[in-house]
């Protein structure tokens, strides 16, 4: 074959069967569909302490909805001839200076601290989706706006804010609601602020952008895309913050601004036990291990919820 004649191409074609497909590319439809809450979900499953703080926050509701499952006394059946003596058949914790059962208060003391703890974070709860929503969302004028009002109730401390109100405006109408809302008013700030965080990160992606191509309006794509996935880090706060709202009432009640004298509490357990710290010191520590326990179950289960509900967290463990 002559040196400067014209070589021919090569082609290589690969064979058909070398080239199955993929396993990753395969569509596994009978997968189960999973999301950010069946996630979160299965791991709190796996954690021990989703398991013992549930079961104090379930005993705690139990308790407070149906007291006298619990006990038969009435907590406000009181006899100085019992003042101060210790436990007995049918009193297992003893009585207090007046002669109550401290067994019986304890147990409907639950009902007024929870129910406290319950309305404020409702409060609490609403005004801050309310406002961190429509300022995270919208921005600009309202943004600015709303961010001014949330700074100014921000730097005002809402226990202190509660003993002014309690203690001025409604001295003479002192209940368990005028006490959550005097709690409530001033303590949503902290839910506005990082709601308002989680929607400015979420409102730019590619679901959002694609949802407002399509014409839907702006506050559905609020209500139906951004909230929703905005929500998760306000449910860790309203767990934490319902252990807060306790505690306040508590302290309120410790001072003698709370409730009025024919509410039972743990706060007002405490304040009239202190005095008895020295003769008498379980009379202040029983309501102080009850109110103890609660907040401590309520914190543990936050705790777990944000560990559940941050991607991240469940990738380091």
């Amino acid at each position: 074959m002559p040196s400067n004649a014209p070589l021919s191409p090569t082609h290589f074609v690969a064979p058909l069967d070398e080239t199955p497909l993929v396993a990753v590319d395969k569509v596994q439809v009978a997968a189960k569909p999973s999301n950010l809450y069946l996630d979160a979900w299965r791991d709190m499953r796996r954690r021990p302490l989703f398991y013992v703080s549930g079961v104090i926050v379930l005993l705690v509701v139990v308790v407070a909805l149906f007291p006298a499952l619990f006990t038969q006394l009435d907590p406000r059946a009181c006899a100085l001839s019992f003042s101060n003596q210790g436990p007995s058949a049918g009193h297992p914790l003893g009585f207090t200076k007046q002669g109550c059962d401290v067994y019986a208060r304890i147990i409907f003391g639950t009902r007024t601290s929870l129910s406290v703890g319950i309305i404020v974070t409702l409060l609490v709860t609403v005004i801050g989706i309310v406002i961190g929503a429509l300022s995270g969302y919208y921005g600009r004028w309202i943004d600015a706006v709303l961010s001014r009002i949330g700074d100014i109730f921000f730097a005002i401390p809402y226990i202190l804010a509660a003993i002014v109100i309690m203690s001025v405006v409604a001295r003479e109408a002192r209940s368990i609601l005028v006490l959550s809302l005097a709690i409530g008013i001033f303590a949503w700030p902290s839910t506005a602020r990082v709601l308002r965080g989680q929607i400015l990160s979420v409102k730019n992606s590619d679901f959002v952008m694609s949802a407002a191509a399509l014409g839907v309006s702006h506050f559905r794509i609020l209500l139906r895309h951004v909230l929703p996935n905005s929500i998760a880090p306000v449910i860790v706060i309203t767990t934490i913050g319902l252990a807060g709202a306790i505690v306040a009432e508590a302290t309120l009640s410790f001072l003698g601004i709370g409730l009025p004298p024919d509410v039972m509490s743990w706060g007002k357990d405490i304040s009239q036990a202190q005095g008895d710290l020295r003769n008498n010191p379980m009379t202040l520590i029983y309501p102080s291990i009850a109110l103890s326990v609660t907040v401590l179950s309520f914190i543990l289960m936050g705790e777990v919820l944000r560990d559940a509900l941050d991607p991240k967290a469940r990738a380091r463990r």
